[in-house]
């Protein structure tokens, strides 16, 4: 979730009960960390949201992970400005005892991006159609050439002034055509608008907030691109993955909400992070 320089949440609970029960079933049927637990025990898997959702989009992932004998935990993202977004889901990493495999998607990317600096127990990092910032680059930045993003934000966005908000911030909407047409594109038409209709608004100071750190620089990370993601082109995502010398997994297809669509193909990759924890 990325918008153009300065052009620029979804409570997906009650839709994603019903859409996402036979994804969680079938990998949980096929365990997603075919690897012992290593010398340091069991890790904790913590799923950070983007914009336009909230925590419930990892309902497939964490029901997957759960029945493979991991603890996951989605944990809320304030959608607020990357640093203190970051300094928000660091608090909560300093409370987990044992290693840490961080997950991110979307704009959630750059929040673990700078959460992990400081937290030594995060011994991984994995990218689901995420952004992976260096320093000093913005989110805005990263949603690549082609990106349903770069039209016109007067037919992307419905702008909410919001109390607090710094100097020039306001809210933003996704519009429902480009959410249901871009950022749902693989998911049922009839799920799509449901999800549109109870997002989550993120402010545009999340997207304009310059990175303070680049984790994956020294953490290993895993990327998942979905071909089909019309936020963060393919292009994009392949181009920070092979950056941050990535483990890449390509989904073909899926969309921007893959994790939600096929939550079987991204618990398989956390998988594959989990066991590279040793």
């Amino acid at each position: 979730m990325i918008p153009a320089p300065h052009r620029t949440a979804v409570h997906f609970a009650a839709v994603l009960v019903a859409f996402t029960s036979a994804p969680a079933a079938t990998a949980a049927s096929a365990n997603p960390v075919p690897c012992p637990a290593s010398r340091h025990g069991k890790p904790t898997v913590v799923l950070v949201h983007g914009a336009w959702a909230d925590t419930s989009s990892w309902n497939g992932e964490v029901e997957a992970l759960k029945r493979a004998g991991y603890s996951a935990r989605a944990i809320a993202n304030p959608l607020r400005n990357l640093t203190d977004d970051a300094a928000t889901v660091a608090g909560f990493l300093r409370t987990v005892r044992g290693p840490i495999v961080l997950v991110g998607h979307s704009y959630g990317g750059s929040v673990i991006t700078n959460a992990a600096a400081n937290v030594p127990n995060v011994k991984a990092l994995v990218y689901v159609d995420a952004a992976a910032p260096d320093v000093g680059e913005t989110t805005a930045q990263l949603s690549g050439r082609g990106s349903a993003l770069g039209a016109d934000p007067k037919t992307l966005y419905e702008e909410v002034p919001y109390a607090g908000a710094p100097s020039g911030a306001h809210d933003l909407y996704l519009k429902q055509d480009p959410f249901v047409r871009s950022f749902a594109s693989d998911l049922p038409r009839d799920v799509a608008t449901r999800l549109w209709a109870t997002q989550r608004a993120a402010s545009t100071s999340a997207f304009m907030t310059p990175s303070k750190a680049a984790a994956w620089k020294k953490i290993p990370s895993w990327y998942f691109i979905s071909t089909g993601d019309r936020i963060i082109t393919a292009e994009s995502l392949s181009s920070m993955a092979r950056r941050a010398r990535s483990k890449v997994t390509t989904f073909r297809g899926g969309s921007h909400l893959t994790l939600i669509s096929h939550p079987q193909a991204v618990a398989a990759t956390i998988g594959k992070a989990i066991c590279g924890v040793r």
